[in-house]
């Protein structure tokens, strides 16, 4: 049932061009944006994100500590902001460990430029088999998805919950098509239904499928089967690159 609804979802799609953040801005503020859950939904899903966030901060603290030292060892900062697309198309500053080598985006860019079947990959999914950006230990933090953990502190902020959509760039949003505008009525998600059916093993058409059918189907029993879920995917490294 749930793979029908899914593809269902994504065949709904079209392409737009969704890149000018602006515009998704512009048509919230107008009430562009109706999230499907109700006020006392939000509210119990707001407190779930609080309470479990705090009780997973004070018991990562110390694996917070490790992971920093580790992580500033060759001078860089520890923490990696970068502007993503929130509830409603606001724009917000999404949190972790670094894991990329200082003047990533350059090297980005020069790898692209020297190979072509690279360059389609990432322009296919915004994700790179082999990427010469990560460090040593940001492959280790991606493996086991801890360069996330920073993101508990979005959660806090209200930025973000517990379970949701991954939070995307502008550019990424342009995949979306129509399903932008689901993408948009919730806060994006530490984990979700992409994290735990395969990760950067689904194509991107499918990872917009799974999050529009997250949010049309949404219930807080399902947030909790994804939070059960994940430590496993986690664990066996499904889907992490």
């Amino acid at each position: 049932m749930e793979q029908q609804q899914v593809s269902r979802a994504f065949a709904t799609a079209s392409p737009v061009d969704l890149s000018d953040v602006a515009g998704l801005e512009a048509s919230a503020r107008a009430g562009g944006y109706r999230t499907p859950m109700r006020p006392l939904q939000m509210a119990a899903k707001r407190v779930v994100d609080v309470v479990g966030t705090l009780v997973l901060l004070a018991l990562c603290a110390p694996l917070f500590l490790v992971i920093a030292a580790m992580v500033g060892m060759d001078g860089g900062p520890v923490v990696y902001r970068h502007r993503r697309v929130g509830l409603n198309g606001q724009m917000f500053d999404c949190l972790k460990f670094r894991t990329m080598i200082l003047g990533a985006e350059e090297c980005l860019a020069e790898f692209l430029s020297y190979h072509p079947e690279a360059r389609r990959e990432w322009a296919a999914d915004q994700k790179l088999s082999f990427d010469p950006r990560v460090t040593g230990i940001g492959k280790i933090l991606r493996r086991a998805s801890l360069d996330e953990l920073p993101q508990l502190v979005n959660v806090l902020r209200g930025e973000m919950s517990l379970v949701g959509p991954r939070p995307v760039t502008p550019s990424e949003l342009s995949h979306y098509g129509s399903a932008a505008t689901a993408y948009a009525s919730v806060r994006p998600g530490i984990t979700g239904l992409w994290q735990v059916s395969g990760r950067n093993d689904v194509g991107y058409a499918k990872r917009v499928a799974l999050d529009e059918s997250y949010v049309r189907e949404w219930n807080l029993a399902l947030d909790l089967r994804i939070l059960l879920r994940t430590p496993g995917v986690v664990f066996t490294r499904k889907g992490a690159r």
